[in-house]
């Protein structure tokens, strides 16, 4: 039983040699001599397309010319779409290594382009390439690909023959519900475009499908809308293929004369059109028709004939294996049971390697029968079907234990899963309350500098005032007093000044400033150069950054200059900072006297835990190379999602 592929591309009946040119070509070959590049590339490509009905060297001598002519022109479309014309030629021609060769070469134009869509039509090609030569793994491989580009590009034809496609492949495995389902979408989709043409090769692997299910009414339903549709577009590949499974229906049910007609119209139509699998099919149905009709004869001379053609063909493996089981039949039925049994063996030896074990059951079943007397054959049949009952329970006990399996992996799988989760959102969780923590130590920093500002250096200011008054209002005083008078009013002064630098380099924030790098360059000038000479250099800073991102990254810097200041005893501090595409990088580095780093992360003063704490909250890295007498240098690493 032959199926119906389908093909993305515009299929013409294939009559070679029914004429030798057309209006179409000669017009196209009179334009030869007057054009140049792209026009004459595009003429090639038209005439290596109309001369595939008629002529096929000639089209292969064409698309050559319009590959050349694509590259002379540095075309890859044009290149590509000869690649792929060519290969449906020699697709034709079942020369099915040289059809894959092509399109791949087609596809990786495509690819380069970028054309998703061409790239799934070729998917589509290279898949039914595969199977046709019975390779259906790879198939398939293919025909998933060109679906899944299909659908995403909503392109419905594609989809639906796609589906197709699929369908058959798994109603070649046997798996017929699976089949049905891919072969109802497809229906669904070509109802809707009104494609017809479509339509007709759904309808017969459908009814293909329902013949093997032994469900004749439907499939003969299938098969008579084919082949209304197909008469009516002039579809006469799918034409062929339906009337041939409708042939072998009316055999299978014994209705010769209807079977007949049948099957000598579809051998004409597959003579047509050249297609070497579907004149196999044909002959194999007449001959099991001849079978039937005990025209043992003709059987096997039509038999014999459909094997020979089966073997030197290139895509008919499936065939081959049919027409050695139906010569069986007609060696059993004849009498001829060494022969019978020979041809048997060759069949089951030609089947998948999946059902190597079963078959070969049916062999040494298939032994016993031919050589044991008449009366022995009931016992051997009940052994048969108790070994096919084991059989049966075998499978369904290692489909048992399958299932467990899945079932603990997916189990395995979703616990894992779920810890996944739940690390992740601890660390969310721990994200979220690090931030809090920060953001709250900074709102607190903030309240405290705003209250000694306000509160204590407001008291203070009025303490000055009221000692001034008092000064004032004092009728004489000795030159001890005034003395000591002053010296209070010294350190009062004194005191609002610590209070008001306090205060302000607490509340300085990148909040007050236009960008972090001016908020730096504030925070520079203010310490004394001849003490500390600090050089500044930043990049990319010129945009504000997020605002707790800047506020981070200005403790941090405050806290490593502060350090710097305090303990390190240097003359000179370089800073750079430097944003680009990957985030922030920062170094400090000082010409003081260093500490052993490997001892201060241990020992972890509250300077370097702040700036810690602020890195991780950032995401940042932090790295500390020093040691005793030659500086130190601090580089930070902010990635750009901080």
């Amino acid at each position: 039983m032959k199926v119906s592929l389908a093909l993305l591309v515009m299929v013409c009946p294939l009559l070679l040699n029914a004429q030798q040119t057309t209006p179409a070509i000669d017009s196209l070959e009179k334009l030869i001599p007057t054009q140049t590049g792209a026009q004459l590339s595009a003429t090639y490509t038209n005439l290596t397309w109309e001369y595939r009905t008629i002529d096929r060297e000639k089209a292969i001598l064409y698309g050559n010319k319009a590959i050349q002519e694509a590259r002379s022109i540095n075309s890859p479309a044009s290149e590509a779409q000869a690649y792929n014309d060519l290969g449906i030629i020699y697709f034709d021609k079942e020369q099915y290594d040289t059809a894959v060769d092509l399109y791949t070469k087609a596809m990786n134009i495509r690819r380069q382009l970028k054309d998703e869509l061409g790239i799934a039509k070729l998917h589509n090609k290279i898949g039914i390439v595969y199977q046709n030569q019975g390779l259906l793994e790879q198939g398939l491989g293919h025909q998933l690909k060109a679906l899944e580009l299909f659908e995403k590009h909503k392109d419905d034809k594609g989809t639906a023959y796609s589906l197709n496609n699929i369908g058959t492949i798994n109603q070649s495995l046997g798996r017929y519900a699976e089949a049905i389902k891919y072969h109802e979408q497809s229906i669904a989709i070509k109802q809707k475009m009104g494609d017809s043409y479509g339509l007709a090769g759904s309808f017969v692997n459908v009814g293909s499908i329902y013949q093997l299910s032994k469900n004749y009414t439907k499939a003969e339903a299938y098969y008579l809308d084919a082949i209304r549709l197909t008469r009516g577009s002039g579809d006469k590949e799918s034409l062929a293929t339906a009337l041939n499974n409708l042939g072998q229906l009316f055999s299978i049910k014994g209705d010769y004369e209807k079977a007949k007609p049948l099957i000598r119209e579809s051998l004409s139509l597959q003579t047509q059109l050249s297609d070497t699998k579907g004149r196999v099919s044909c002959l194999i149905s007449m001959g099991d028709i001849y079978t039937g009709q005990r025209h043992f004869d003709s059987a096997g001379i039509v038999l014999n004939q459909a094997l020979k053609m089966a073997r030197s063909a290139v895509n008919c493996q499936a065939e081959e294996t049919q027409a050695m089981l139906s010569l069986s039949l007609l060696y059993e039925k004849t009498g001829n049971n060494q022969a019978a049994l020979d041809m048997y063996k060759l069949y089951s030896g030609a089947r998948d390697s999946l059902f190597t074990e079963r078959l070969g059951q049916k062999v040494a079943e298939m032994e016993t029968r031919f050589k044991t007397v008449e009366h022995e054959k009931t016992i051997q049949q009940q052994q048969f079907e108790l070994q096919q009952k084991n059989y049966w329970l075998a499978a369904v006990i290692s489909i048992l234990m399958l299932s467990k399996l899945l079932i603990y992996w997916y189990y395995r799988r979703y616990k894992h899963s779920q810890k996944i989760r739940l690390q992740e959102e601890i660390s969310r969780q721990q994200a979220i309350s690090a931030k809090a923590v920060i953001i709250a130590a900074e709102e607190e920093r903030q309240r405290i500098a705003r209250d000694l500002h306000d509160g204590v250096g407001q008291m203070m200011s009025a303490a000055k005032m009221n000692l001034s008054a008092f000064e004032s209002n004092l009728p004489g005083t000795s030159k001890e007093h005034q003395s000591s008078l002053e010296k209070i009013m010294t350190l009062v002064d004194e005191s609002c000044r610590e209070i008001r630098q306090v205060s302000h380099n607490m509340m300085l924030s990148t909040s007050f400033k236009k960008t972090l790098g001016e908020a730096l360059k504030d925070f520079i000038n203010k310490i004394d150069h001849n003490t500390l000479n600090i050089h500044l250099y930043t990049e990319g800073l010129d945009q504000s950054l997020d605002p707790s991102t800047e506020v981070m990254l200005y403790r941090i810097i405050q806290e490593c200059v502060n350090n710097v200041i305090k303990h390190a005893h240097a003359t000179i501090l370089d800073i750079s900072i430097i944003r680009d595409t990957d985030g922030i990088s920062a170094t400090i580095e000082d010409n003081g006297r260093g500490f052993d780093a490997r001892e201060k992360v241990k020992s972890g003063g509250m300077g370097l835990k702040n700036i810690h704490t602020r890195i991780e909250y950032l995401k940042g890295n932090i790295d500390i190379d020093s040691s005793p007498g030659r500086g130190t240098v601090i580089s930070l690493q902010i990635p750009a999602v901080a």
